[in-house]
């Protein structure tokens, strides 16, 4: 009896803390749709990138590890893009239908509160951006296995938006269809990436049976949800969206498969102190050219994180240079770098400044 009243106590201290947290909780929305209208007084811009990390900082230090940090930074992350969004509900574009990783991705950054439309390709998504039909995409610009998705890179060079974010996320096959049986699976429907990133698991398991490339993970789910002879290789989101069961998880051939995504606007965010600046560049045809470019970053000790090469269309062995350099154009020695390069290459063009994926999240949330 007494255990029964201690159980009884402590319940009900805990919804006078829920009601608690849910009255602090309507207060700060109240403070950010406070702060947005003095901010729309003042024209500045609703995302404050360093504000936000600081703020995470703060939580962080002062949790001292008592209560989980990566589902500490999880609810704060919905907290805090809610709030964020009520000063104006964003809507992101994303290679689409739903449940993609590239939808998962963007639940991630932008949290449940935002409007998200799918689209069949990575050009649509830039093309809704430039028009500013949404506010924000979302699209995958690398794997860390299969490497660069080229249509994203080339998009670039295409249409008129900037990188404001970036975010990598851990991807995890699985193996779904209607029945849950691997015997019911005539075909393995998936992007061309999935199919590729679970090669050797299918050649294992399931040898001869024919594979179907689909322009997403999200469609082949959206497939196997209505053929019952049909597998698809997609996302753990995909099985409650459409309603399937997992045949096997995790079915990649490598662990630690990434994939980096980035996020897409009209305008870069200010400075955050942890930032990455992309820019894409055009060589003059002479010997040593790249190695001058190399030469000029590293005499100024700007850390180069990515580089990476496409071909131009219709121009027979030239090729367009992708930069990822650590810090912001906002950085003088960035800025400085950036003004030499415009003045030695044949073509230049930033692609924005953004923070950094690997300080958006702490331990890897």
């Amino acid at each position: 009896m007494d255990q029964r009243a201690d159980i009884s106590q402590v319940r009900n201290r805990i919804d006078a803390i829920d009601n608690t947290i849910l009255e602090l909780l309507k207060e700060r929305l109240e403070c950010a749709k406070s702060i947005g209208k003095l901010k729309n007084e003042t024209k500045r811009a609703k995302w404050d990138p360093q504000r936000e990390l600081e703020i995470y900082q703060r939580l962080r230090e002062h949790n001292q590890e008592i209560f989980p940090d990566k589902a500490l930074h999880a609810i704060f992350h919905e907290i805090i893009t809610t709030c964020r969004l009520s000063q104006r509900k964003a809507i992101v574009a994303y290679l689409g239908p739903e449940a993609t990783f590239t939808h998962q991705a963007g639940v991630k950054y932008f949290g449940q509160s935002a409007a998200y439309r799918p689209l069949e390709s990575i050009v649509e998504v830039f093309q809704e951006v430039e028009k500013e039909r949404v506010q924000y995409g979302i699209v995958p610009v690398e794997n860390s296995i299969e490497g660069a998705v080229t249509s994203c890179l080339d998009s670039f060079l295409n249409y008129n938006v900037q990188i404001c974010g970036e975010l990598q996320l851990p991807i995890t096959h699985n193996l779904v269809c209607r029945s849950g049986n691997i015997e019911d699976i005539k075909t393995v429907a998936s992007h061309a990436q999935g199919l590729a990133q679970c090669r050797e698991w299918l050649a294992k398991n399931m040898p001869g049976t024919p594979t179907l490339p689909v322009f997403s993970t999200g469609a082949a789910a959206e497939m196997a949800a209505e053929d019952p002879e049909i597998g698809a290789i997609a996302s753990s989101l995909a099985v409650t969206t459409y309603d399937l069961q997992v045949v096997v998880k995790g079915i990649e051939d490598y662990q630690g498969n990434t994939t980096r995504f980035l996020v897409l606007g009209k305008k870069s965010p200010q400075k955050s102190g942890a930032d990455k600046t992309s820019v894409l560049l055009g060589l003059i045809n002479r010997p040593g050219a790249l190695n001058e470019i190399l030469t000029i970053l590293s005499a100024k000790n700007i850390d180069l994180a990515k580089i990476e090469s496409r071909p131009t269309k219709g121009k027979q062995w030239k090729y367009l240079f992708f930069l990822d350099m650590i810090g912001h154009m906002d950085d003088p020695v960035i800025h400085e770098a950036c003004n030499i390069l415009k003045q030695i290459c044949a073509y230049f063009e930033w692609l924005g400044s953004y923070p950094r994926a690997d300080n958006i999240d702490f331990n890897g949330s």
